[in-house]
């Protein structure tokens, strides 16, 4: 039986996961009550359901802490599954739901921001623990489509490897938890351009103005020519999470652009990737 745990970070695109992949074969469940799981697997592990492919979608309405599902996998050990976990910016998850006006399963009274970050936290080891990881922040419908075919119908993924990639301002301080740095500071600067001083790397005017320099696309040439030798060995070695960091003056401009060129690169290969900008929002960046 091929099973799989969905799970994820609210608003972040578990519905539409679980119709993609019962357009692909899978018997779909989702918000099974709790007390259920073990009888519902344990029915399709009879002879004549041997060759069924099932995915149980849980999220934060089955499961109030990380001990809640762990205990739910203690209940599941004996059985060969898989867990894939969807996820999303916050600030994207917050645009979701002011759009459809829906509460957030948490809704305490609070502000969606919050109840999003206390389910990141009840969450964090959950997402540790994924063999998959699939942010869709900047993923249409289309891309999401064909991530789920490359994972589970092409089997072209690499299991148990994230790339974490965050573009950062050496202004506000080196990241702590960084396995692979590069300074991007050597390119010209669209701080300095005055159309492009108050826009972002997410936007396609400085995109295209970092990209536009031969040094840009030689310098995500060779790290892309790197990270295909790097990334296979560190498969090898047992690692399963890789945290590459861009950094720039300011965090906001060139690291930005790089770290979303970067990513778009590593996902032609096939590789799992997750982007944060950890200073685009800060004031007066470089």
């Amino acid at each position: 039986m091929d099973f799989i745990i969905l799970t994820g970070i609210s608003g972040s695109g578990k519905n539409t996961t679980l119709k993609l992949l019962e357009d692909i074969g899978y018997f779909c469940v989702d918000n099974l009550p709790p007390s259920l799981f073990l009888d519902f697997i344990q029915s399709f592990t009879r002879n004549d359901n041997q060759n069924q492919k099932v995915v149980l979608s849980i999220d934060i309405r089955s499961y109030k802490t990380a001990e809640d599902f762990h205990n739910l996998l203690n209940q599941l050990q004996n059985f060969n599954f898989k867990i894939l976990f969807i996820d999303s910016s916050d600030d994207v998850i917050v645009t979701r739901y002011k759009e459809t006006r829906r509460k957030h399963p948490l809704n305490n009274n609070e502000r969606i921001i919050d109840n999003i970050r206390q389910e990141r936290l009840y969450l964090s080891e959950i997402r540790k623990k994924s063999n998959y990881v699939i942010d869709t922040s900047n993923m249409s419908t289309r891309q999401l489509s064909k991530k789920i075919n490359d994972i589970f119908i092409q089997n072209n993924y690499f299991d148990n490897m994230i790339v974490n990639i965050l573009s950062f301002g050496f202004k506000y301080g080196i990241p702590n938890d960084v396995d692979l740095l590069f300074d991007v500071r050597f390119l010209p600067n669209p701080f300095y351009v005055k159309d492009l001083k108050c826009l972002t790397g997410n936007d396609d005017s400085v995109y295209n103005y970092v990209m536009q320099y031969e040094e840009s696309k030689t310098f995500i040439e060779k790290l892309v020519d790197m990270l295909k030798f790097l990334i296979p060995n560190y498969i090898k070695d047992g690692r399963n999470r890789l945290v590459i960091a861009i950094g720039c003056t300011g965090g906001k401009h060139r690291s930005v652009t790089l770290v979303n060129n970067l990513s778009l690169k590593l996902n032609n290969l096939k590789y799992n990737t997750i982007i944060t900008h950890r200073d685009i929002d800060k004031e007066g960046n470089k």
